[in-house]
């Protein structure tokens, strides 16, 4: 994802310190990482789902991108739920 900036919400802060994973962890997720869902009409910015991986554990990270200026605001970061994600935590399971 290209990115001029990235900044953090509170709420993902907090969930990154929970979960311990750092910020460093996060921008490289954002650079090398997969997106494996696009979210066109969020507001106020698109946002998207990507997946990476921080000490071989799987990451999703909700990123929004404001066109205009570039920068990108981490919504939230989270390690997937296998219980709801497929194996390779690419897709959400069927219920």
């Amino acid at each position: 994802m290209d990115c001029r900036g990235v900044r953090f919400s509170r709420h993902a802060i907090e969930r990154m310190f929970e979960r311990a994973i750092p910020p460093e962890a996060v921008r490289k997720l954002i650079e090398t990482g997969e997106i494996i869902a696009a979210y066109p009409d969020d507001k106020p910015y698109p946002s998207m789902l990507l997946l990476g991986y921080h000490q071989e554990r799987p990451v999703h990270a909700v990123v929004a991108r404001e066109e205009d200026s570039g920068l990108c605001f981490v919504v939230t970061v989270y390690e997937p739920n296998p219980e709801f994600w497929s194996a390779d935590f690419r897709r959400r399971r069927q219920r």
